[in-house]
This record gives structure tokens, sequence and C-alpha cells, in this order.
């Protein structure tokens, strides 16, 4: 498995660790599974289980290919919709309902994004180290990425003393791991959810959390690399005001 600490970790939701493999797993790169809906209209399927991420929190959905008895196909977009994971085929024909399928994730690009997620919880939790202060947006491509805080001010000196501790965090090698937790649990612990607006449905319960133990931990649904260790080296790229109290620290993850 690729979820660290897991023998100690509340079990997940048998329903999720069935069905969304890669809450569970982000090191999974293939599966099998069976179609169980099928969008004509939009060149769409639904699977009983899946290892694609269908993207959010600023994580963009995975790609990569489906496998049938009689065809194959490129998955080009993945998302969310109607209590159903999506897969957009770009097929003449869609494999039918009940067929079995076979998923193979782009790995190269999963593990990169993999990295840039962790990399920017790291930069969350130094923020939140020296500051106390709560994410207000943030995005991420394969590779880069960028997040917003209300500081009260922005400079180089402050991205270069950010992109110091980053790395010194990486070299640390600490342990990142997936748990679950309980939403009322969870309610008493108000730095758990690290934007300044508490985006999550409450119906979602329990949350799952990740921990990059003694650094940062927070309510998120993405996939992370197992240990800082395997970020590589992050740069900041760049520092800039996008108006009062809003303050964006772009960051790459140049080698792993």
């Amino acid at each position: 498995m690729g979820v660290p600490g897991e023998k100690n970790a509340p079990r997940p939701p048998k329903d999720l660790a069935e069905s969304e493999l890669f809450a569970v797993d982000a090191y999974r790169r293939s599966f099998d599974s069976a179609v169980l809906d099928v969008d004509r209209e939009q060149n769409r399927v639904a699977l009983a289980r899946t290892a694609f991420y269908p993207g959010g929190g600023g994580q963009p959905h995975d790609l990569g290919e489906l496998r049938w008895d009689g065809g194959s196909c490129q998955v080009t977009k993945v998302t969310r919709e109607g209590g159903q994971i999506w897969h957009w085929l770009d097929a003449a024909e869609p494999p039918g309902n009940g067929v079995e399928v076979f998923g193979d994730i782009d790995w190269q690009r999963r593990h990169l994004l993999m990295r840039t997620h962790t990399a920017l919880h790291i930069l969350c939790g130094v923020i939140w180290t020296e500051y106390q202060i709560a994410v207000t947006g943030g995005n991420m491509e394969p590779g880069k990425g960028r997040l917003d805080f209300p500081l009260e001010g922005i400079s180089t000196e402050l991205g270069q003393r950010v992109e110091r501790r980053i790395n010194e965090e990486i070299d640390r090698a600490r342990e990142v791991v997936v748990d679950f937790m309980g939403r009322s649990e969870a309610d008493l612990d108000p730095a758990l959810i690290r934007t300044a607006a508490n985006l999550i449905p409450r119906e979602i319960d329990p949350l799952r959390v990740i921990d990059i133990v003694g650094l940062d931990k927070q309510a998120d649904g993405g996939t992370h690399v197992t240990s800082t260790a395997d970020v590589g080296r992050v740069a900041v790229t760049g520092t800039s005001s996008k108006g009062k109290g809003n303050k964006r620290i772009r960051l790459e993850v140049t080698s792993g």
C-alpha cells in the first residue's frame, strides 16, 4: 500500500476503500473494474471502482487509458458528478454496462502531481508555523503551483526564507500519513481545515486527513507521496501581492 501508518490509523469507510482506490492508495497505478453506467451523449463511463483521481482541492484530474476486450482508449477527463466519478473517453464507442475494463494511470504525470501537492502542503505548514494563517486560494499543475495567504506584506526575501524552510522540511524526510477522522472530532481542531472558508460539506464524514507528521495536518482529498524526501527540491519562483491581505507564493518542483 502507498499509505504509511495504515496499520495504526482508523479504517477508511468501506465503500470509499472499495470504490475510490486513489483515496487509500495513491501509488495504485492500475486496476480492473466493471462499467457501472454509460453516458453516450458525453462519451463517458462511470466505473464500479477507480484509481483515477477526479480532481479537486486545486489538484487536476488524472489521465490514462482504459482497455477492454476488443477495445482501448485514452481517458481525457475525470470528474465527480451526481455521486459518481465519470471518465471521459476518446473512443468512438465506449464500453457498455457491465463490461470488464482495465485502467492504467498516466503514472509519470500522477507522481509529479503527488510531489507538487505535497510540496504545497509543506509550504502551508511552514506559513502556518510562522504566522498561524490559513490559505485563501491555490492551484497546481504538474510540477508547479501556488498558494495565497492573508499576509500583511510579501517580498523576495520572504520567498527566499520560505524556500529554504521548505527544503529543510524535505530533508527531514517527514512521513506523510493518510488518516480518517470523524467530523465531530475534526471540529475540535480549528487548524485541521486550512482554508480561510470551510468549503467541506457537513455531510462528508469522516474527513480524509493528510498528516505531514510534525509539520502539517489538514483535511484533504488529493494524492501525496509517502515522505517529504520524495518531493525532491523545491524553488520559490515568485512572490506577489494580489491585493490587501492577499499575497501569493509560487513554487516549482525542480528534481526528484
